[in-house]
């Protein structure tokens, strides 16, 4: 409402900012409103406080330059603003930076002003001028008039008046103006759902209020991050809705996901809270929408599949997030097919590492082509080449840095996430809960068991007896959750911890872990991955196998890794992220090595990534050959994953160096091809031998091939030993487990990988990504035993 403004006479009422003759505020008489006075301290600014103090207002103040970000952390009644023409911001500027804020778009704006020109105030988005002579009574009044307007339900508003966000309502003609546009001149466009994952636990403890703070927080996000034609609207349900004209989908998903990892990575202030959020994004092209009501629905629907993941990552919307309906029909052929050939993977792997090449061998040699001698040289040298990494591994392994002796800033808040799917775990969680109860860490732990089960367990009454005990135990339960990414992602917006250590749940870490971890952290580093010890090795030859190969992958692969290209990774378990990053790279469980995949995300942000051999955790290995496959393929499956996602972008990065490229193109590349290359000498000495016209005619005693075959077997030896002098001593005193590693490596174990790793490769392009769970009940068994 603009309201007219007069000159009053000078020997008429007391002046605004004059004189002391002002009605002091009757006693017991509430504030009239909160009032924010904008202006340079001095004696005009405290005459107009006084003057709005005793006229029954409760009154703070910003100086120019800061009035916008004091109305978008506590919005007040209304805004008075001295006009000070020979100050550095203009009264226009001031009329700016509050209509900016989402909350000031609404907000009674007064503008005080001692010059002509109220015109171009008005014109500019102030509400009203009064001018310094006026009656105080004058001043007092007109902003009871505005804050006392007759309300205005929200929904007939073309704006919320505390958020500044179109209604739904009005959103909706928004959108349907847009969908009217010939799709020629639309140039494409989406529309955007947002929802918050924690709102519903809001709201229980700080009331329905909360659904419009939260909406204005993320707003605040998205138009810092979003374009000048973005419209943003709320629904009652506390959605953000986003209309991005104009934009083609693949830059309107970038955005989103910038503006998703931007709201997980900031602390917003709600209700006088310091939370974190978790963004869950639907979202739709605007070509083809059929109605405006029926495409926000459609986003919403996306949104809540997007919520049960709670990885960040936009989630387009498809017909079957509506339960839409559809006739019975056959299932396709290659979902008939894809068991068969999963089930033959072994021996598609044999036919087309072995039967293919040879063939190929063959007949390019009777077209005129040797190509199977020059192949044989390219295979030795590959191999030759993979035996010098293990090797250089090991000795870079020698020289790992030391962790810092002391921490660079004084010991935070720190958490525990333990993540579990609780049948699983149940006969080993209380243990774990009582190991990490026992940590020795010199500032607040909390202990979060983040975890989901698909009915009420026995074991649930003990871990809430043991959360009644000890407050710092914080039970979890995730509804609807399938995957520990899912688990973790819950977990890491109630936390907290400045740092947080992530933990499978049959890890018993060291006494002093978060301790140490915290000395990485604080000097610099992001993330700090610690050595897995196996603690069941007793229960099995397999788990004595793996408990030795465990010391070769964590006490020497990854700190010679690390020293060698210049970064390590995270293993899953035993891994301690600062807060703020986690919150912002998050776990996609849609990846079946969310923690590798992770890692590389966080890298390509700049993170840096310590690997420490002697922060020890114990864990429980597979205590089968059946379970150690299983494993062992969902690891090699998810490798190729992280492999195909990564690689390529990784190599073009701006941000890793050289160096680090070289460790991708090593980790990412050189890994995959490894298994394949290695079956490669069977072909070659199939297509030597027919070539040969027989075994007896070739000339086994090369020089250069036994020599490259002796350095090839070397290497696991060498491993071995470096496994053995750099192991944690309660199994350096094993001395016949290494032997036992060393004979069984070098015979079988060694094939066996390249064996699992191959079958995955076959999985992943047929499509088959089923996760079989480790058992944990026969290895816990095992261990009581002892």
């Amino acid at each position: 409402m603009l309201t007219s403004h007069h000159a009053h006479p000078q020997g008429s009422a007391t002046a605004l900012l004059g004189g002391t003759d002002h009605h002091p505020t009757p006693p017991h008489a509430q504030p009239a409103g909160h009032v924010l006075v904008v202006g340079s301290p001095g004696p005009r600014l405290e005459r107009l406080a006084h003057t709005l103090r005793t006229t029954g207002h409760e009154v703070s103040h910003a100086p120019p330059g800061e009035a916008g970000p004091r109305v978008h952390q506590a919005p007040p009644d209304a805004v008075v603003a001295l006009d000070e023409p020979d100050a550095q911001h203009a009264a226009a500027d001031v009329i700016r930076e509050v209509r900016t804020v989402p909350a000031g778009r609404a907000l009674p704006l007064l503008m005080v002003t001692g010059a002509p020109g109220a015109a171009d105030l008005l014109r500019q988005g102030a509400d009203d001028c009064i001018p310094e002579s006026s009656d105080p009574d004058e001043l007092s009044a007109r902003i009871e008039a505005k804050l006392r307007r007759v309300p205005v339900p929200v929904e007939h508003l073309l704006r919320d008046p505390r958020t500044g966000l179109y209604s739904r309502p009005h959103f909706l003609d928004e959108l349907d103006r847009e969908l009217r546009r010939p799709e020629a001149a639309r140039h494409g466009g989406v529309l955007a759902v947002i929802a918050v994952a924690e709102l519903a636990a809001l709201e229980e403890r700080l009331g329905p209020r909360i659904r419009r703070e939260v909406a204005e927080r993320l707003a605040g996000v998205a138009e810092r991050l979003g374009g000048a034609c973005d419209r943003l609207g709320r629904d009652d349900e506390g959605h953000l809705l986003m209309l991005l004209p104009g934009v083609d989908e693949e830059a309107a998903l970038r955005g989103l996901q910038a503006l998703a990892t931007a709201a997980a990575g900031t602390r917003f202030v709600v209700a006088d809270e310091n939370v974190r959020l978790t963004p869950a994004i639907g979202w739709l092209p605007l070509t083809g929408a059929t109605g405006a009501a029926a495409a926000v629905d459609q986003a919403v629907d996306a949104a809540r599949e997007a919520l049960r993941h709670r990885d960040l990552r936009p989630v387009r919307y498809a017909p079957w997030m509506r339960g839409t309906p559809h006739r019975h029909r056959r299932p396709p052929l290659r979902t008939l097919v894809r068991p068969v050939l999963s089930a033959l993977s072994p021996v598609l792997a044999l036919l087309l590492g072995i039967g293919v090449p040879f063939a190929l061998y063959r007949q390019a040699y009777l077209a005129g082509w040797d190509l199977g001698s020059g192949m044989y040289w390219a295979v030795v040298a590959g191999l030759v080449l993979s035996a010098l990494l293990i090797i250089l591994e090991c000795l870079y392994a020698l020289d790992a840095p030391a962790r810092p002796e002391s921490p660079g800033a004084p010991y935070p808040a720190a958490s525990a996430v333990i993540a579990a799917y609780l049948p699983n775990e149940a006969a080993t969680i209380v243990d774990t809960v009582e190991s990490f109860l026992r940590q020795e860490y010199p500032g607040d732990l909390e202990i979060v068991l983040a975890y989901n089960t698909p009915h009420p367990l026995p074991v649930e009454d003990t871990l809430r007896e043991i959360a009644a005990r000890d407050p710092r135990l914080v039970l979890l339960p995730v509804a609807g959750s399938t995957s520990k990414a899912q688990n973790v992602n819950a977990a890491v917006t109630r936390v907290r911890g400045e740092f947080v250590g992530i933990f499978d749940a049959d890890h018993h870490p060291a006494p002093h872990a978060f301790r140490d971890a915290w000395h990485w952290l604080s000097h610099g580093y992001d993330v700090v991955q610690g050595h897995c010890v196996v603690r069941n090795g007793d229960s099995s030859r397999v788990a004595r196998l793996i408990a030795v190969e465990f010391e070769a992958i964590y006490a020497v692969s990854h700190p010679g890794r690390t020293r060698l290209h210049g970064f390590g990774v995270f293993g899953g378990s035993n891994g301690f992220w600062r807060t703020d990053l986690l919150a912002r790279t998050r776990m996609h469980g849609s990846m079946l090595t969310e923690d590798i995949d992770s890692t590389l995300r966080a890298l390509s942000t700049g993170a840096r990534i310590a690997v420490d051999r002697t922060l020890l955790s114990r864990e429980l290995a597979p205590t089968t050959l059946t379970a150690l496959w299983n494993q062992r393929s969902r690891w090699a499956q998810g490798w190729l994953q992280v492999s195909l996602k990564h690689l390529w972008s990784g190599l073009r990065s701006p941000i890793l160096t050289l160096r680090q490229k070289v460790g991708l193109l090593v980790l990412l590349g050189w890994r995959e091809v490894q298994p394949w290359l290695t079956l490669q000498i069977l072909p070659i000495l199939l297509y030597a031998v027919w070539k040969a016209g027989g075994p007896e005619h070739i000339n086994w005693a090369v020089p250069v091939c036994v020599l490259a075959l002796l350095l090839t077997l070397a290497a696991g030896p060498v491993q071995a030993l470096f496994a053995w002098r750099l192991a944690v001593p309660e199994l350096r005193a094993r001395r016949g487990w290494f032997w036992s590693y060393l004979l069984v490596s070098t015979v079988f174990y060694s094939h066996f990988k390249n064996m699992v790793a191959r079958q995955a490769h076959l999985k992943e392009t047929l499509g088959d990504r089923q996760w079989r769970v480790t058992p944990r009940a026969q290895a816990v068994k095992a261990v009581a035993r002892r």
